[in-house]
């Protein structure tokens, strides 16, 4: 400021000798003091520290301190209980809780399924107790389709292209039919319909056909908000291991058939298991990465944050308040469900649970937000036990299938293989083998070998 002065006292003299102003002189030279303070202030730097941001995504694909076998077990783990949880869903999947109590009792074990088939259910009448429907085959399918994939970087066109060519097969395998009768043709269309949701929004996505794949998405069932990533999220993220930034940034990369936060929650799905794969951590660790692992930012939201958190929050307040019964508030008594095992207290707290999960119900089963409460409801409130947790879900109702499937690929892979209940993985294993057409142990080798090759 000091070698402005020369300059403003010769403009400032030239300016008093032409007016004769003393008034003019003082007014322009406080002007100019006011400007000179003003750009020297403006240069310096705000005192106030600035938080960095932080990285979330280590270069490591997972821990390296897993050895094979332990890690097969837990992804085996997850595989079982995530067709653990769809087997004993299937048979009373959209039912209302209500219908489930009058007609079953209480669900406690893998139950037939009496239904006829479906393209997004089983393929066939009435599979024998243990059988699946697409929540298992997407494991089957991601890990078919990772096998072929770079794990440092996954490829969402690729995997558009993958479902093509699926959808493609099965419609030609339509087309070279022969069969007389109408069952063989039946069946095949159920696969084809099941794929053709999927394939209407790949295809525009990998032509690069911009409006064309923002309407297919917006179309996609019925442009609800739909679960679609959380079908096969789980199965991504047993190839990073206690890496689950990574493992959300990867599912992340393939939601492309998921609407608004659903996407988020597809990614915290595979990040969670991520998590329950690390080795010496507690179930309660699994859901608090929901408030720490944010690669897209939600929680930077204008208005409105991270819609997924508001779920995890009141998924413990929803258990919070249901484990506060005592037996004292139950003022009058039960009619508790045939074959109910636990106590009368256990039953009160567990329907105090449900009627507050009523008030959050959303349009459709099958939304993303919805699957995604009850899910972490369930694993707050069965708290690390298997069987509880799966219970839990199942008799609730509403999508049973694929929430049991997400639940238990999640505490699948916390628990391990080993201790997951042993008359359920018998039932399951055998009939998703000889039945549905999926060895679960076979699939879970291809996983780990994919992982371990790296």
């Amino acid at each position: 400021m000091e070698n402005s002065f020369p300059v403003l006292g010769h403009w400032l003299k030239c300016i008093f000798m032409t007016s004769g102003s003393t008034t003019t002189y003082l007014f322009l030279f406080l002007c100019f003091m006011m400007v000179a303070c003003k750009k020297e202030l403006s240069s310096k730097k705000s005192v106030f520290p600035v938080p960095k941001k932080v990285l979330e995504s280590p270069q490591a694909l997972g821990d390296s301190t897993l050895s094979k076998s332990i890690y097969q077990d837990k992804v085996l783990g997850m595989l079982l209980g995530s067709a653990i949880g769809d087997a004993m869903g299937a048979p009373t999947e959209m039912w209302d809780r209500k219908v489930i109590v009058t007609q079953l009792g209480y669900i406690s074990s893998p139950d037939p399924v009496i239904r006829e088939g479906s393209p997004e259910g089983p393929w066939a009448y009435n599979l024998p107790a243990g059988g699946t429907t697409d929540d298992t085959r997407w494991k089957f399918l991601i890990a078919d389709f990772m096998s072929q994939q770079d794990l440092q970087k996954l490829d969402s066109k690729a995997f558009a292209q993958y479902i093509i060519n699926l959808y493609l097969a099965e419609k030609e395998d339509i087309k070279q039919s022969d069969d007389f009768g109408p069952e063989e043709m039946e069946k095949q269309m159920q696969h084809m319909t099941w794929l053709q949701e999927w394939a209407k929004v790949a295809k525009p996505y990998v032509d690069g056909d911009i409006d064309g794949f923002r309407d297919a998405a917006n179309r996609f069932y019925g442009g609800e908000m739909a679960c679609a990533g959380m079908l096969y999220a789980p199965a991504v993220g047993v190839y990073y291991p206690a890496n689950p930034a990574k493992a959300y940034q990867e599912s992340f990369q393939l939601s492309l058939f998921d609407l608004g936060y659903a996407r988020d929650i597809t990614g915290l799905t595979a990040a969670y298991v991520s998590k329950a794969m690390q080795p010496g951590i507690t179930v309660e660790d699994i859901g608090q990465i929901t408030r720490t692992v944010d690669p897209q930012h939600y929680f930077e939201s204008r208005l409105v944050g991270r819609i997924a958190n508001r779920f995890y929050q009141d998924a413990r307040q929803i258990v919070y308040d249901a484990k506060g019964l005592t037996e004292a508030d139950i003022d009058a008594p039960l009619r508790i469900p045939v074959n109910y095992p636990y106590s009368e207290l256990y039953y009160a707290q567990t329907e105090k649970a449900y009627e507050l999960l009523d008030a959050k119900l959303q349009d459709i089963p099958f939304h993303a937000g919805e699957i995604h409460l009850i899910n972490l409801t369930a694993i707050e409130f069965g708290a690390g036990d298997f069987k509880k947790t799966i219970e839990f879900v199942v008799n609730y109702g509403r999508d049973n299938d694929t929430v049991g499937a997400v639940t238990g690929a999640i505490l699948g892979a916390y628990l391990g293989a080993q201790k997951l209940p042993q008359d359920w993985v018998d039932v399951v294993q055998k009939t998703n083998k000889e039945v549905v057409g999926i060895d679960l142990d076979q699939v879970a080798g291809k996983i780990t070998e994919k992982a371990f090759g790296r």
